[in-house]
């Protein structure tokens, strides 16, 4: 990982995004699954294209599958970056 992409940077950019798309956005955390904040598989590619863009990481098809909360999305990106 870069010095520059920290666990925290990452949180961060992926809290800020699955916000600007979630109907409860205050109600976004690690824990949150995306099933409870109401994020369908269009805002999880929304959600890749941001991570994508900020970090050069790309989401598969396999790896959102995989996916059951925000901190995964974190521990996932922040692994790759």
């Amino acid at each position: 990982m870069s010095t520059t992409t920290t666990t925290e940077r990452v949180e961060r950019v992926v809290i800020d995004a699955i916000r600007d798309f979630a109907p409860d956005a205050d109600d976004v955390t690690r824990d949150s699954t995306f099933e409870a904040l109401e994020v369908d598989s269009l805002d999880l590619v929304e959600l890749g294209q941001v991570v994508e863009d900020q970090f050069g990481v790309k989401l598969e098809s396999a790896d959102v599958a995989e996916l059951g909360t925000v901190g995964d999305v974190v521990d996932l990106v922040a692994a790759r970056a």
